[in-house]
């Protein structure tokens, strides 16, 4: 890996930190080349400390390190974008990132639709909602979707036909993802268990 240490004038690059697990970006800092070094030596993230000076392992104080699992470069060989698996939490104030939010996955798009599908739970007098509509007719109506959808699934993946495949796919998650919140889970429960078994 070829990094550009000399393109600023303090020979330090932008190192992205980002949780290998979740995503989401954690904390920015900068690295010099014996940072680097004792970052791939060690697999704990060290860093070239501006305010104090010196090369400054985070965690060497309060135990929060931040395991290397990888490190990519960008297109211009100057900003290193570091993944890992963070002990504890990774800002100084004690939040899990620099900005102040919970280091919780986040499945994109599926995770928008699974806060209305809440939000259809929370307010079942929504007549125009489906969802509220399942959610109103109780367990037993919601689980019989699933089970509906899937054997539908079953019978598309047995044919050629992609596009059906894919369309009754996407109906069995989102009846999936209602009958979850219907028992009072979410995707963040079914990946904990996943998680435990991998």
């Amino acid at each position: 890996m070829k990094i550009d240490f000399d393109k600023n004038s303090d020979g330090l690059v932008p190192a992205i930190i980002q949780d290998a697990a979740t995503k989401n970006v954690l904390m920015l800092g900068y690295m010099n080349q014996e940072a680097f070094d004792k970052t791939q030596e060690t697999k704990k993230v060290t860093f070239f400390s501006r305010t104090k000076n010196r090369l400054w392992t985070k965690g060497e104080e309060s135990g929060n390190f931040l395991n290397l699992v990888s490190v990519k470069n960008d297109c211009d060989n100057d900003t290193l974008l570091i993944m890992v698996n963070p002990t504890g939490p990774t800002c100084h104030t004690g939040s899990d990132t620099c900005w102040k939010e919970d280091n919780d996955s986040s499945f994109g798009f599926l995770s928008e639709l699974e806060a209305i599908i809440k939000d259809r739970k929370d307010n079942p007098e929504n007549k125009d909602s489906y969802v509220a509509s399942l959610f109103r007719k109780g367990i037993n109506k919601v689980a019989q979707k699933v089970g509906e959808e899937a054997v539908e699934v079953v019978i598309e993946a047995k044919d050629n036909d992609d596009k059906l495949f894919l369309d009754e796919s996407s109906d069995l998650l989102f009846h999936y993802l209602i009958l979850l919140q219907a028992k009072g889970f979410t995707l963040k429960d079914i990946e904990k268990v996943l998680k435990s078994r991998h």
